[in-house]
């Protein structure tokens, strides 16, 4: 039996969501495996301080300015990565917003946003690259979900959060049956609490930390290795027989 591997040496991938948070160490954890990397985002000047940063590691990195709210995105990414690397075999869709406040006076156009944004555009990107993949042999598809994606928030509320994110474990299960047949396999990332810019209005509050951290059976907040180990198994042959999965990076706070 040979030793799990793994590297993604040769491959080439799109991340979206990449100039802050998550996606910076996402992409950052692909390119350390050897990949090839589009980092995707409208900020352009953090996409490109993330592509020096990978460049001068000795990595593969080109940057694109979209917004996942333009139907045509998914197909401007996929291509770029063919254009540029001569290859696509892998995408992470991790773009994504989140509305706050009592689900009774949440606005429909702030619900419907953040739906847009978080599982439309989701599907999009994740069809624009099996287009591609599809002909070449397969690849791998990773979605990002949330602990929220199976459990109920806290504080004032996150209906459409919660909602998209549900929606978005469903579409993982889904696609990965449609796509096994094509050798695409299609796993989904589920992070606690990982102290992002998108996460720091949940624990501004006094005390809020605490009371999160407290939740929390290890102990402490996500730290950019803990995600990272679970990009590279997800993204390389070490999971080659995992599909349709969920997997949850957030220290066993959903395991109560």
């Amino acid at each position: 039996m040979k030793s799990p591997d793994l590297r993604l040496d040769g491959q080439a991938a799109v991340v979206t969501g990449a100039s802050s948070g998550l996606g910076v160490i996402i992409a950052k954890a692909l390119a350390a495996q050897g990949c090839a990397v589009v980092v995707a985002a409208r900020r352009r000047h953090l996409l490109d301080d993330l592509t020096a940063e990978i460049i001068g590691g000795g990595g593969q990195a080109v940057a694109v300015t979209c917004d996942v709210r333009d139907p045509g995105y998914g197909d401007l990414l996929a291509e770029a990565c063919v254009s540029t690397f001569g290859r696509l075999d892998g995408v992470i869709a991790n773009a994504g917003i989140a509305g706050s406040g009592p689900a009774e006076t949440e606005a429909a156009s702030v619900f419907a946003e953040v739906m847009a944004v978080n599982v439309t555009a989701v599907a999009i990107l994740a069809a624009a690259c099996a287009r591609r993949m599809i002909p070449t042999g397969g690849g791998w598809v990773i979605l990002q979900s949330s602990i929220l994606g199976r459990r109920a928030g806290t504080g004032p509320g996150v209906a459409a959060y919660t909602a998209s994110k549900g929606a978005v474990e469903q579409l993982t299960r889904e696609l990965s049956r449609q796509w096994a047949p094509h050798r695409i396999r299609v796993n989904a990332l589920s992070p606690g609490y990982f102290p992002t810019e998108m996460n720091a209005p949940m624990v501004a509050a006094p005390g809020r930390l605490d009371a999160l951290l407290a939740r929390i059976p290890l102990g402490r907040a996500g730290e950019a290795e803990d995600l990272a180990g679970a990009v590279a198994f997800l993204a390389s042959d070490a999971s080659r027989y995992v599909t349709g999965h969920i997997l949850a990076v957030d220290g066993g706070m959903s395991a109560w």
